[in-house]
C-alpha cells in the first residue's frame, strides 16, 4: 500500500511486541519485573524475583531458552507456556534482548493477541499487496490518500497521486469522472455504502472495447462515527461481462430466429441478429435443395454444389456494393477447394485473417479480392450449417470496422447460433416441402377444370392460407345433373394440413357419388353427414380442436329458373341480380356435418336470366362474421359486378381484390361464381301421355318431329328406341300421370316420368323370356341414364351425345 497514510510504516511487521518485561541475569534469576508482566501472569515484582524456572510451565523449557539467547542481538524465543500465579498455564510468545553483559531483557505477549495481530497483518498484506482488487482511499475532498499496487489497475497513473483527485490522475477515457465523483459524494453525504455497482470504461491497454468493473465505495468512520474517508474497491468483470454478452446474443438468436416457417425470412433473421453486435457483415448461402424444399442428403457434400445467397446484412456505414445479391448463386463459394467447400466437407468453421483471405481470392475471384482489400477486412469467419447430419449451407461473419479479430470464444458463439438457425431453417424447409406436397394434393383433389355448360357459366378461385400457416380444407365443385340441371357445391373439411386435404377429397367424392343418385339437397346432406360420422369413427372420433366440416349444396334448374339449396353449417350464397341488387337467402341455423341435431332444410330461390350466384367459404370474410360480414360481401360483390365485365372470372377476381387485399388470406378461401341462364323454350319440349299402350307409338312420333325441327335426324333411330322402352316401362310398371320431355342441351336428354316410386333395375333376361330387356337396351344405347325421385313419383332419363359440328370434337 502506498500513500501518506502508510508513509511511516517500516518494512515488514515488528518481531517483538507486548508490555510484559522481565530482566534475567546469567544465573537465570529474575531481577526485575514490570507491571505488564504482573498483569500477564499475576505475580507481583517481589514475588517474581527468583529462578526463572519457577515461571515456566515445563522446567525443560529453561535449558532450551538458555541455548537460544544471544549476547549480540535480539532473538525470537518462540511460543511457550508460562505459569500463572493461580497455577494455570498461560500461552505466550517470547523474545530475548541483550541488555548488558550477562543480562537479558525478556519480552512476552499473550499468544492469542499475537495470533490476532498476525491474522490482521496477513489480511492487510493480502488486500494491499496481493489482492485482485483495486483498492483506493480518498479523503473527504475526494483526493487520494493511498492506493494498492493491484496488477489489474490500468496503466497511465502517475506516481505522485497523493492529494489529487481521480479526475486529475486517471488516464483519458478510463472512466466518466463526473459520474464517479457523484457516486463518491453520495456515499459521503448519505453515509451508506454503494456496493457492487457496474461501471464501464476504456482501459488504455484495450481502447477499442469496453472494460467492465464492479465498484464498491465504503464510508470510513472515525471514533466519533463521522465519515473521515472513503474506501474505493474495484474488481474487473470484463471477462464475465463479455461471456454474459455472448449468452445474451445466443438468447436473442433463440428468440428472434425462427419466428416464421419461411426459409429466406429465417436466414435474414440470422444475419440481422449477427450484425452489428457480432460482426460488421454477414450472409447466408444455402443449397438449392434447401431453398426448393427438397429433402437434404446426409453425408459429404460434392465440391461443385451450387450455393445460393439467401440473406445478407451490412452495418449502416459499410460498403454499399456487394458481389452477390440475394437469390443469386455465389460462384466463388460454389467452386471446389474454396473455404466454403472445405467447411462443408469437414463440418468445421474456417477462420481467416484479411491477408489470408486475399491469398484465397486473388486467383479465384479478383473482383471480390479488390472489394476485400477496400473493406480492410480484419477477420473472416465461415461456419458450415448442418441439421440432422445433412449440410444446409454456410454462414459468413466479417469484421472490418472494429479492431479485434474473432477469438476462440467468438467461433464457439457463432457455431452456437448457426446451429440454432440450422434447426429453424431445416424445419422451414421441411414445412415448405410438406406444404408443397399438401397443396399439390389439394389442387389435384379440387376440380382441374369446371364443366362447360350452356346454362351455367362458372369460375372458381382458391387461395390457400398465408405461407406460414397450415393448409386448410376448403373446396368446391360443379356437377352436371340430369334434366340440364347443375349442382353447385362448396364446403370446408375442417382441420389443417394433409389430413384436411385428404378429408376434403373424401367429402368431394362422397358428394359426387350422392349427386349421381339425384337426391334432393337436404336428403343429400343427411347422407353426407352420416358418411362424415363414419369417417370420424374410423379415426377414433373428431380431430381435437378442428372445426366440423360444412357444406352447401344447391341445384339450379334452367327450365324453371329456380334453385333448391340446403346448408350444413355453411353460409348461404349471395345473389347479384342483373340490376346490381345483392340478396342472400336465409335458412334456419343448421348443424355442421357429423354433429347431428336438427334435420337439414331446403330453401328455394327464384332467378332471373343473368343472375350471378356467389358461393364462398368463411375465409373470404374473416375475421368478420355475422351481418356486417354479409353486408361487406354484398358491397364487394355489387362493386365487382359494376366494375368488372360480365364474365364470372372477372367478377371473382375483383371480389377477391376487394375482400382479400394482397391475396394472402388468414384462412383458406374458395369462391365459386356462377352466371345463371334460362334454357331457351325452343330447346326443350314436354308432352303428357295417356296411360295406354298406344302412347308408345305417339311418343315416337312426337320425338321424331322435334328431332327433325332441331335438325338431329341422325339421332332419330336410337332416340325412338330409347323413348319406346322408357314409355313402355312407365306404362307397364308405373302409374299415371306419364310425361315425356325432350331436352336439347349440351346433350340430347330423354325423360319419362310417372307417378310410381318403384325402383327400376336392369336384369339379364333369358333367351326364352319375352320381356325384361328394356332397361338393358337403354343402358346400351345411352351414354348415361338413371332415375331420379320426386314428391309425386320418379323420372327415368337417358342422355345421348349430340353430333359434333364439322371440324369440332365429339362431346362424349
Amino acid at each position: 500500500m502506498r500513500g501518506t497514510l502508510f508513509a511511516d510504516a517500516p518494512d515488514g511487521f515488528p518481531r517483538s511486541r507486548g508490555d510484559a518485561f522481565a530482566v534475567v541475569d546469567a544465573r537465570g534469576t529474575v531481577t526485575n519485573w514490570t507491571p505488564g508482566a504482573e498483569r500477564l501472569l499475576g505475580w507481583a515484582a517481589a514475588e517474581a524475583r527468583g529462578p526463572v524456572s519457577r515461571l515456566l510451565w515445563s522446567r525443560a523449557d529453561g535449558a532450551r531458552l538458555a541455548g537460544l539467547v544471544c549476547p549480540e542481538h535480539s532473538v525470537f524465543l518462540g511460543p511457550l507456556l508460562l505459569r500463572h500465579r493461580e497455577g494455570t498455564p498461560v500461552g505466550v510468545v517470547l523474545w530475548g534482548h541483550p541488555l548488558a553483559p550477562d543480562q537479558w531483557l525478556l519480552q512476552a505477549e499473550n499468544a492469542e493477541a499475537v495470533r490476532h495481530d498476525d491474522l490482521l497483518g496477513a489480511l492487510l498484506h493480502g488486500l494491499f499487496t496481493e489482492s485482485p482488487f483495486i483498492i483506493d482511499v480518498f479523503d473527504t475532498d475526494l483526493c487520494f490518500l493511498a492506493r494498492n499496487d493491484s496488477r489489474i489497475r490500468a496503466t497511465g497513473f502517475p506516481d505522485d497521486f497523493v492529494g489529487r483527485t481521480m479526475r486529475e490522475v486517471s488516464p483519458p477515457g478510463l472512466l466518466d469522472a463526473d459520474a464517479f465523483e457523484a457516486r463518491q459524494r453520495l456515499v459521503l453525504t448519505s453515509g451508506r455504502a454503494m456496493i457492487g455497482s457496474e461501471v464501464r470504461g476504456r482501459d488504455p491497454r484495450d481502447p477499442d472495447r469496453d472494460t467492465v468493473w464492479s465498484e464498491t465505495i465504503l464510508p470510513l468512520r472515525g471514533a466519533d462515527g463521522d465519515v473521515v474517508a472513503l474506501a474505493h474497491m474495484v474488481f474487473d468483470l470484463t471477462t464475465e461481462a463479455r461471456a454474459r454478452e455472448r449468452l445474451d446474443l445466443v438468447n436473442e438468436a433463440s428468440a428472434r430466429i425462427g419466428s416464421t416457417l419461411d426459409v429466406l425470412h429465417t436466414a435474414q433473421e440470422l444475419t440481422d441478429v449477427a450484425v452489428p453486435r457480432f460482426a460488421d457483415f454477414s450472409y447466408v448461402n444455402l443449397l438449392d435443395t434447401v431453398l426448393g424444399g427438397e429433402e437434404p442428403r446426409p453425408g459429404p457434400v460434392a465440391e461443385t454444389v451450387p450455393l445460393r445467397r439467401a440473406a445478407a446484412t451490412m452495418v449502416p456505414d459499410g460498403p454499399a456494393r456487394t458481389v452477390v445479391s440475394p437469390g443469386e448463386v455465389d460462384h466463388f463459394a460454389s467452386m471446389p477447394g474454396t473455404p466454403a467447400a472445405r467447411a462443408l466437407a469437414t463440418g468445421k468453421p474456417v477462420l481467416l485473417t484479411g491477408e489470408e483471405l486475399l491469398v484465397e481470392l486473388e486467383a479465384a475471384d479478383p473482383v471480390r479480392a479488390q472489394l476485400i482489400r477496400g473493406f480492410a477486412v480484419r477477420s473472416w469467419l465461415l461456419v458450415p450449417m448442418f441439421a440432422r447430419g445433412a449440410a444446409l449451407g454456410v454462414v459468413l461473419f466479417v469484421r472490418f470496422s472494429r479492431a479485434h479479430s474473432f477469438e476462440a470464444d467468438d467461433v464457439l458463439l457463432a457455431q452456437e447460433f448457426v446451429a440454432r438457425a440450422a434447426v429453424c431453417i431445416d424445419n422451414a424447409s421441411r414445412y415448405t416441402r410438406e406444404r408443397a406436397t399438401a397443396m399439390t394434393l389439394q389442387r389435384n383433389l379440387l376440380p382441374q377444370r369446371l364443366p362447360l355448360l350452356a346454362t351455367v357459366e362458372t369460375a372458381s378461385r382458391h387461395l390457400s392460407r398465408g405461407s406460414h400457416a397450415g393448409l386448410g380444407g376448403s373446396w368446391f365443385d360443379v356437377i352436371p345433373l340430369s334434366g340440364a340441371r347443375t349442382a353447385l357445391v362448396i364446403g370446408e373439411a375442417g382441420g389443417r394440413g394433409l389430413h384436411s386435404a385428404v378429408s376434403m377429397g373424401r367429402l368431394r367424392t362422397a358428394v359426387r357419388t350422392l349427386a349421381d343418385l339425384d337426391m334432393a339437397p337436404e336428403e343429400l346432406l343427411t347422407h353426407l353427414s352420416d358418411q362424415v360420422k363414419r369417417f370420424q369413427d374410423e379415426q377414433g372420433g373428431p380431430t381435437p380442436g378442428a372445426a366440423a366440416p360444412t357444406c352447401l349444396y344447391a341445384i339450379f334448374d334452367p327450365i324453371t329458373m329456380r334453385s333448391l339449396m340446403a346448408s350444413a353449417g355453411h353460409a348461404m350464397p349471395a345473389r347479384l341480380s342483373p340490376e346490381g341488387e345483392v340478396s342472400v337467402t336465409g335458412t334456419p341455423a343448421t348443424p355442421a356435418l357429423g354433429t347431428g341435431g336438427v334435420p337439414f332444410e331446403c330453401a328455394e330461390m327464384a332467378h332471373a336470366d343473368g343472375d350471378l350466384l356467389a358461393l364462398y367459404t368463411d375465409g373470404l370474410l374473416a375475421p368478420e362474421s355475422g351481418g356486417g360480414a354479409v353486408l361487406r360481401l354484398g358491397e364487394a360483390l355489387a362493386g365487382a359486378g359494376a366494375s368488372a365485365g360480365s364474365e364470372p372470372g372477372e367478377v371473382a377476381d375483383e371480389t377477391l381484390r376487394r375482400l382479400v387485399p394482397g391475396g394472402h388470406p388468414g384462412e383458406d378461401v374458395s369462391l365459386l361464381v356462377a352466371r345463371l341462364h334460362r334454357l331457351p323454350p325452343d330447346r326443350y319440349a314436354t308432352w303428357d301421355l295417356p296411360d295406354a299402350p298406344e302412347s308408345v307409338g305417339r311418343a315416337r312420333g312426337l320425338v321424331t318431329g322435334k328431332l327433325a325441327e332441331w335438325e338431329l335426324a341422325e339421332l332419330e333411330f336410337t332416340t325412338e328406341l330409347l323413348v319406346s322402352e322408357l314409355v313402355t316401362n312407365a306404362i307397364r310398371y308405373g302409374s299415371p300421370p306419364v310425361r315425356l320431355r325432350l331436352i336439347r342441351d349440351r346433350r340430347l336428354i330423354c325423360e319419362v316420368g310417372d307417378g310410381s316410386s318403384t325402383s327400376p333395375h336392369v336384369r339379364r333376361a333369358l333367351e326364352t323370356d319375352e320381356g325384361g330387356r328394356g332397361l338393358y337396351l337403354v343402358s346400351q344405347l345411352a351414354s348415361l341414364w338413371g332415375t331420379r325421385y320426386h314428391a309425386r313419383g320418379k323420372t327415368l332419363w337417358a342422355e345421348q351425345p349430340l353430333p359434333a359440328p364439322d371440324g369440332a370434337p365429339d362431346d362424349t
